[in-house]
């Protein structure tokens, strides 16, 4: 199988963020010139693939004068990338930050998708994928919740790696069918559907490992927030606790953690080191302020750093 990483984004934005000295209600706010780079999960993912020194193709669902930009931004950055005729404009993403350092995160839904634009959109993805593929970020109005198995379908067990919420994220829990390699969740996703709160990350890898036996994907990752990420494997439920890092923006830090996971295992290392270096690149992310995503040297330093545990689950 090639070693080259397909990322996927089917809802893709602009991510403007910058800052005000106050928010409030009321009078105009003018905010400092923004920062602009093309976002949406598995173009963050793409990019971070990319800046670690890994071979990646972002397909991503682009359309109207927005898409134009996001696409002219992405290809600045050296990424490699394949363009999907998508309806409407590609949607815009806010973050804007105050003096207290709070940040409010804004988005647009983005433009509805009829089901042959679904369709035409499986089609071309599994066209374009030659080994692992990664499927992350919100999915598009008016596609169905199945789009992801009938991708995990198309390419067979153990090649897709998703990263999602909402119907589509229900879906793969409830109704598995062709197994992922990664199911990842974060913290609240995790603990919604458990329908309790995890006080500790053992409670993250028990249900971890639940999702794993119950056949939803080979490896279910959990983001616990500054305690770092749980896997869990065939060999066993892994924690990887980061060290404390100073947190900028938390903006992209799970995008991050799946495109380093991503290339960690297509490059042959063991899913315990995936988790090793996934959690040093989510930690070099809220390093950066924005929309900014994590720099190579930060994650190499970074990953010395991340301690690996093995935990009963």
């Amino acid at each position: 199988m090639s070693t080259q990483i397909l990322s996927a984004t089917l809802n893709p934005a602009l991510d403007l963020s910058a800052r005000v000295p106050r928010m409030e209600a009321g009078p105009k706010l003018r905010l400092q010139a923004p920062l602009i780079e093309p976002g949406g999960g598995g173009v963050n993912v793409a990019r971070v693939i990319h800046e670690l020194g890994g071979d990646v193709l972002a397909w991503v669902a682009l359309g109207g004068a927005s898409g134009a930009q996001h696409l002219a931004l992405l290809r600045a950055l050296g990424v490699a990338v394949h363009g999907f005729d998508a309806p409407g404009e590609t949607r815009q993403s806010w973050a804007i930050t105050d003096s207290s350092g709070d940040q409010y995160r804004l988005q647009l839904p983005g433009p509805d998708w009829a089901p042959e634009i679904g369709a035409a959109a499986l089609d071309s993805i599994l066209a374009q994928a030659t080994g692992l593929v990664v499927l992350s970020g919100s999915q598009p109005p008016g596609l169905d919740a199945g789009f992801a198995q009938r991708l995990a379908a198309g390419l067979g067990p153990g090649r897709l790696l998703v990263d999602t919420s909402g119907d589509a994220l229900i879906r793969l829990l409830t109704r598995p069918e062709t197994p992922l390699c990664l199911l990842r969740l974060d913290q609240a996703e995790a603990e919604l559907q458990a329908g309790h709160p995890f006080s500790d990350p053992g409670h993250a890898a028990a249900f971890a490992q639940a999702l794993r036996k119950r056949g939803v994907a080979e490896l279910v990752a959990i983001a616990c927030g500054a305690d770092g990420n749980i896997l869990a494997t065939p060999d066993g439920v892994f924690h990887v606790r980061p060290p404390q890092v100073k947190v900028i923006s938390k903006i992209g830090a799970g995008d991050s953690f799946t495109g380093a996971f991503t290339l960690a295992l297509a490059q042959g290392q063991p899913p315990r080191e995936a988790l090793r270096l996934g959690t040093a690149a989510a930690a070099a992310t809220v390093m950066s302020a924005g929309s900014a995503l994590c720099r190579a040297a930060d994650v190499t330093r970074l990953q010395r750093d991340c301690t690996l545990a093995q935990l009963d689950a």
